[in-house]
């Protein structure tokens, strides 16, 4: 207020009371002229768009952010057998059975089971 106030006196000083009222009237008109334009408007809205920037930014990420979990999510879920898997897509692995198949007996032995039953009958036990 001090400034404005010193400005106004310096023209004072300078125009004159009569001088001044006319500065005060064009200066008023190109003030009028300039809130009143496009230009003005255009400002206005590019400030308020710039003051409202960085909210928009962080709600925008916090949506990608929150769509990306629930993409993680589904990707991490098991698989629903009714759902139709796309075309292309690589089947999904079985796990392991907690127990392993029992192993059918195999005729492929290095001796015949003849000679193991002879050979272990004419070993002596061992009763120590």
């Amino acid at each position: 207020m001090p400034e404005l106030i010193f400005i106004v006196i310096i023209a004072l000083l300078i125009l004159g009371p009569k001088d001044m009222q006319k500065a005060g009237k064009t200066i008023g008109k190109f003030l009028r002229d300039v809130v009143t334009s496009d230009g003005w408007k255009l400002f206005q809205q590019t400030s308020r768009d710039l003051r409202t920037l960085p909210n928009k930014l962080m709600r925008e990420a916090n949506e990608e952010l929150n769509q990306f979990n629930k993409d993680l999510q589904s990707a991490a879920s098991i698989p629903d057998p009714t759902r139709p898997t796309p075309a292309g897509s690589r089947p999904q692995p079985q796990p392991y059975a907690a127990t392993p198949p029992a192993k059918a007996v195999s005729e492929n032995r290095i001796a015949p089971a003849s000679q193991d039953k002879q050979e272990s009958e004419s070993e002596p036990q061992n009763n120590a």
